[in-house]
């Protein structure tokens, strides 16, 4: 157990969400030590708990999604499971919802009522499309989302279909643009004396807002960016190739100077002085035959043999990472990117660390996600519950 203060000390965080996004938003406040109560339904809980591989019936990544927060169990549709949550709310700093919109209003948990109770809540609302607009009554998850915003067009290699990203990369970026609007709507209203707010985060919008110069770029030439494969489109070079030995490595040489260093590494000093390569508008009108010459020249060397020569030459470079390099990476572990666990049956496992590093107040694992409604009591008796009522709310199905 961490010893040090953490940052979100005494913050207090409801979380209504299930699967990816929301939860992933009140992840990061938990890690960083705000009081997360996640609210789940009876009936089996967050499907996130049987999503992926499983370990004695429960995820592997549940219990890394839900570290350090407390478990309830509530019925959103009984009256007396809905009292339950709403007190809960009433007491928050910040609730996490990514329900569809319309859906908390109809069970009597919308904003209006909500912030009735607790002027000063700040509300994450998690959706596909947003709280307003046409589309916003539509479901739409992260694949939507990456669709709508634009990432999956610009994703893989131009004579083919687009491809997704390999994870749920816009549920991700969706929660972390809930956490930081959080954040920021508590520095306004403990600064400057405001009350609470809405922060209205959309799916689809929050993969559009990393799309780069794809707005301005179309707006001012009617330029569509298309997909490029694995080279960044107008920096030349920036790619990843295929070693002797069938490995992947991805070359990032397109500063002026590092492409002179790469050059000079690899034999080819007549490139390294040419003059019409000496700035990226040049490389980049060459592009095709300075990717078939590095394709060569990694195609004739070992994965060690490209990285030694890369390294020692100080051109950016990687072996394009499994699991298996993170594991035994010295950077990962000296950063404790790779943390040790143990799991309910006292089985010792690893998971992510905790980003970013603070040095002051850094974040930490407390515990791994607990088992369904394992804080229940212990929630409902800090609201004024008692024993025997408690009872009759689990008998009646409320909790």
């Amino acid at each position: 157990m961490s010893k040090t203060q953490k940052p979100l000390a005494g913050v207090k965080v409801v979380e209504l969400g299930t699967l990816i996004a929301g939860p992933f938003c009140s992840r990061i406040m938990a890690e960083f030590g705000a009081e997360v109560v996640k609210v789940e339904a009876p009936d089996g809980g967050d499907p996130l708990r049987k999503w992926r591989k499983l370990y004695e019936g429960t995820s592997l990544w549940w219990y890394v999604q839900a570290r350090n927060k407390k478990s309830v169990t509530a019925n959103l549709k009984h009256p007396q499971g809905r009292e339950f949550v709403r007190k809960l709310i009433a007491e928050a700093d910040i609730l996490v919802e990514n329900f569809r919109p319309g859906v908390l209003e109809k069970l009597g948990l919308g904003w209006e009522q909500l912030k009735a109770d607790n002027p000063g809540l700040v509300m994450v609302r998690l959706s596909g499309f947003g709280q307003s607009g046409p589309y916003k009554d539509q479901p739409g998850f992260g694949a939507v989302g990456e669709s709508m915003g634009g990432l999956r067009y610009v994703t893989g290699f131009p004579d083919r279909p687009p491809v997704r990203t390999g994870i749920s990369i816009g549920d991700s970026i969706a929660a972390l643009w809930g956490a930081i609007g959080a954040l920021m709507a508590l520095r306004h209203r403990e600064v400057n004396g405001g009350a609470g707010q809405v922060v209205d985060v959309a799916l689809y919008e929050a993969v559009f807002a990393m799309m780069e110069s794809l707005v301005p770029e179309f707006d001012v030439f009617g330029f569509v960016r298309e997909r490029t494969g694995n080279i960044m489109p107008g920096i030349t070079p920036s790619n990843t190739h295929t070693t002797r030995d069938g490995k992947h490595v991805t070359i990032g040489a397109n500063g002026d100077a590092i492409f002179r260093r790469f050059m000079h590494a690899i034999g080819r000093a007549d490139l390294a002085d040419d003059s019409g390569l000496a700035d990226n508008a040049g490389r980049d009108a060459w592009r095709d035959e300075i990717y078939a010459l590095i394709d060569e020249w990694c195609g004739a060397h070992d994965e060690s043999e490209v990285l030694a020569t890369l390294a020692a030459a100080e051109v950016p470079s990687s072996r394009v990472y499994s699991a298996v390099d993170m594991f035994a990476d010295p950077q990962f572990i000296a950063r404790a990117m790779i943390e040790s666990a143990t799991l309910p049956d006292g089985r010792a496992f690893r998971m992510p660390g905790i980003v970013p590093k603070l040095s002051d107040t850094p974040g930490s694992t407390e515990w791994v996600g607990p088992t369904l409604g394992a804080h229940t009591d212990e929630v409902l008796a800090a609201q004024g519950y008692d024993a025997a009522a408690i009872a009759e709310l689990r008998a009646a199905g409320a909790v």
